[in-house]
């Protein structure tokens, strides 16, 4: 899968709420009341990566999530970054 172009990137970005570079990622911090909330979240988030055979890179402290994309084999973002990033935003409110 080819990398995005750094305009492509941009208009991406654009569309996903609170998601920022970071490198040769992107990267979208999320704050639960819970330390629960924060684990149903990851949860609820497994399925869609599996889908997708895209996996984040997830870093959890008490009630934040962090989650950090990037098409490794590629090496950077790609078009599965975003798209995944997406469908995390669909399937959550925060």
């Amino acid at each position: 899968m080819p990398l995005l172009s750094e305009r492509q990137i941009e208009e991406q970005l654009r569309r996903l709420t609170n998601w920022h570079r970071n490198g040769e990622t992107i990267q979208k911090q999320y704050t639960f009341a819970t330390f629960l909330e924060a684990i149903d979240f990851i949860k609820a988030i497994a399925p869609l990566a599996e889908a997708a055979d895209h996996h984040p890179e997830i870093h959890n402290v008490y009630n934040s999530v962090t989650i950090t994309l990037a098409t490794h084999d590629a090496g950077g973002i790609t078009e599965k970054d975003t798209a995944l990033a997406e469908k995390i935003e669909q399937q959550t409110s925060v």
